[in-house]
């Protein structure tokens, strides 16, 4: 699945890995960056390797709740007026919110309970949501024209945020000579993956163990986001909130896929370092004092790697 969606969503290494990371954990993801850098390109070659029912919501200033989750409307059957729910772009199995960030907060929050219970509640009704579910949600940054930040809360829903960068020189040419072999082999299918393997594939992994200083090594580190002043001035003058119990569980569910995927049956403190950005970077709120200097999440993330000894 990596080498397929590797193969179209080019120098895009580190998202093909958080994306295949995120579906293993059942986790939803949010990725950020500017426009041109291949995200919705890699969530739709996703769909198409595991042939799953995309559903895509282009979010807009008008956009309504209910063209998230869906409407009961009145219609006619046989001379009387019944109340059917139509089902709205939420009840595919993947669901790529395109620019999440060009709607308001109300529209935002329709995605909450879906993303967190897998459910969505209309009209009193509550129905529930495919097996295999997953929230894609592209952004371009808060600093671009036109944009909402997301609601706290939303954001600690996000299993893990991808930042999304440029390719460099050697990806870009590689671009170009795909997408001409693309337009000659016009049509040509990629191998699907049966869903099943990915099922299995959860339940191989919420079976690891992880070992106790493991543990405490990545629980210090979510610690040291929310007691940073133990870490010296510098970190303290940065962080104005830390991360939630969320991201701890975070950082246990992606350490060991992280390790699975590499073909081991346990958890070293490499793989809770390599997901440690990905998991962190949108559960940090920063102080006034580290934007003005532009400072980085991933800047303080080092910091905290740097300073917090393994157990």
């Amino acid at each position: 699945m990596m080498e397929q969606m590797a193969r179209s969503v080019i120098g895009q290494d580190e998202v093909v890995r958080t994306l295949t990371l995120a579906l293993l954990c059942n986790g939803n993801v949010l990725l950020e960056g500017l426009p041109g850098t291949a995200k919705t390109r890699s969530i739709k070659t996703l769909s198409q390797v595991l042939e799953a029912r995309l559903g895509r919501i282009q979010f807009t200033p008008d956009l309504l709740p209910s063209d998230v989750t869906g409407n009961e409307v009145y219609q006619d059957n046989q001379g009387v007026s019944e109340l059917i729910f139509q089902e709205g772009p939420i009840f595919n199995e993947l669901v790529l919110a395109d620019e999440i960030n060009r709607a308001p907060a109300k529209v935002q929050a329709a995605l909450l309970e879906a993303m967190e219970e897998r459910q969505v509640t209309v009209a009193g009704k509550t129905y529930p949501l495919a097996e295999l579910f997953m929230v894609l949600a592209t952004q371009n940054p808060i600093e671009q024209e036109g944009t909402y930040p997301l609601p706290e809360a939303q954001m600690d829903r996000f299993l893990m945020k991808i930042a999304v960068n440029y390719p460099d020189t050697e990806a870009e040419l590689a671009i170009v000579r795909m997408l001409q072999e693309e337009e000659a082999q016009a049509g040509t299918q990629l191998t699907v993956i049966a869903q099943q393997h990915i099922f299995a594939a959860r339940d191989t992994i919420g079976a690891m163990q992880i070992s106790p200083p493991v543990e405490q090594y990545l629980v210090d580190l979510v610690m040291a986001t929310r007691q940073p002043e133990a870490f010296g001035n510098k970190l303290s003058g940065w962080i104005d909130t830390g991360s939630s119990p969320r991201a701890t569980i975070a950082l246990h569910r992606t350490s060991r896929a992280s390790a699975w995927l590499d073909g081991r049956d346990h958890v070293t403190p490499a793989d809770v370092r390599s997901v440690a950005h990905a998991v962190l970077r949108h559960r940090l709120i920063l102080s006034y004092d580290a934007m003005a200097d532009r400072v980085s999440a991933d800047t303080v993330i080092d910091e905290i790697i740097a300073q917090v000894a393994v157990g």
